[in-house]
């Protein structure tokens, strides 16, 4: 089955069974379910023209191999009709860079959501910066307003839906059109939601980047990126990727493989018993608010229910005034939240943290200190006691 004829197929089936069957070829594999881990470089040809031609299914082990190949089979049919190809890289971080120096050279003009993932705001203020590429920042509620912040040599829009530590949704078809008009390219950070629950190639988004160690990988054991583009900004990434020597390891590419084929499944349970904390804790005497768009009293609700079809596990709070003390008394008691920078796996987590530090044109005033919470798979019975726990120790505190 050639890959035009596999996403024929796929798109003839519902998602959950995509992700299970999408780049798998039992023939190829002499019957195993899934494919072999291929590590290797050299690349053997059989004759001399077959050398010079560059002819064969796979010429060297950094452009690809029968594992890499299945895992970007699957993703494209996870992504949909728009995706004209995936690249692999080492890391999220990987994947933001080689896009962003894909598409930009001296000279350019590169808007930023101000809410984006923190390294993001740091490679373009350092490196791309260094390189003469120049990035303003705009405010992630600016819809359609964008057009007022486009100059003649505005290249690209980078844009984070939700935002991952603040959860402001932005307008992204709005957003998109206007960026268009002006021969702009889009790009989303789709790491939130996935492709499973928000196919933004599908909204106007030109490239979309994931974070793959988050919930693809889903076992909190692999650094993994994915960039997916569409037809007009592929030739670019894929230009960009081989220039670069950018590629991943074949024991993380596996699992990346392994862990897509449950995240149907992980993130119906994570959106579940998220939700079901986010409830609760809006519940909670010691709240203040709960920022998480697939809430009906979010700000971001309405643009949530348009364009996605889930939540994932991942949700912030805001805690009513508390000295930095009680704070840290509610961490240092839960037992089953782990302080960690990640998130996306099995395990639950939480972490404080201040967008003043960062934020260049929106101010950060929570009105109490943040924390954001991701939402693992165990009992949200257990989770519930745990946070008790953590109330009490920070009520305790406070005195």
């Amino acid at each position: 089955m050639n890959s035009s004829d596999e996403n024929r197929t796929h798109q003839q089936l519902s998602t959950q069974t995509t992700l299970v069957t999408a780049g798998r070829d039992t023939k190829a594999q002499k019957g195993f379910v899934n494919p072999p881990v291929v590590r290797g470089s050299t690349v053997l040809y059989p004759t001399a023209d077959d050398l010079h031609a560059h002819r064969g299914e796979y010429q060297y082990g950094r452009h690809g191999t029968p594992t890499t190949r299945a895992l970007q089979q699957a993703l494209i049919a996870l992504e949909g009709p728009m995706c004209a190809g995936v690249g692999l890289a080492p890391s999220g971080v990987a994947a933001i860079s080689t896009t962003l120096l894909a598409i930009l050279k001296a000279g350019d003009h590169l808007l930023v959501c101000d809410n984006a993932y923190r390294p993001t705001r740091i490679f373009c203020d350092t490196l791309l910066t260094r390189f003469g590429v120049e990035t303003s920042y705009f405010d992630p509620l600016i819809g359609s307003g964008i057009a007022a912040l486009l100059r003649p040599n505005t290249r690209a829009v980078v844009v984070e839906a939700p935002g991952s530590q603040s959860f402001e949704m932005p307008d992204i078809p709005a957003i998109a059109a206007v960026a268009h008009a002006h021969d702009a390219l889009v790009i989303d950070d789709n790491t939130w939601a996935t492709p499973l629950f928000h196919r933004s190639l599908d909204q106007g988004v030109d490239i979309s980047i994931q974070a793959a160690t988050k919930y693809i990988g889903g076992h909190s054991d692999i650094m993994f990126g994915t960039i997916s583009a569409n037809a007009k900004a592929w030739p670019q990434v894929a230009e960009a990727i081989r220039l670069l020597g950018v590629c991943a390891g074949p024991d993380d590419v596996f699992l990346a493989l392994r862990g897509l084929r449950t995240l149907a499944v992980r993130l119906a349970h994570h959106q579940q018993s998220a939700i079901e904390m986010a409830r609760w804790l809006q519940a909670r005497p010691e709240v203040l608010r709960v920022l998480h768009p697939a809430l009906e009293t979010d700000p971001g609700h309405a643009i949530w229910k348009r364009d996605f079809t889930g939540a994932s596990g991942l949700f912030s709070i805001v805690l009513k005034p508390a000295p930095q003390q009680a704070v840290d008394a509610l961490l240092d008691t839960v037992q089953l939240f782990g302080m960690g920078y990640s998130w996306g796996g099995f395990e639950s987590l939480v972490i404080p943290f201040d967008c003043t530090t960062y934020r260049t044109v929106t101010k950060w005033e929570p009105g109490g200190p943040a924390l954001r919470f991701h939402i693992g798979l165990e009992s949200v019975d257990d989770l519930k006691a745990d946070l008790e726990r953590g109330f009490a120790a920070l009520n305790a505190a406070s005195l």
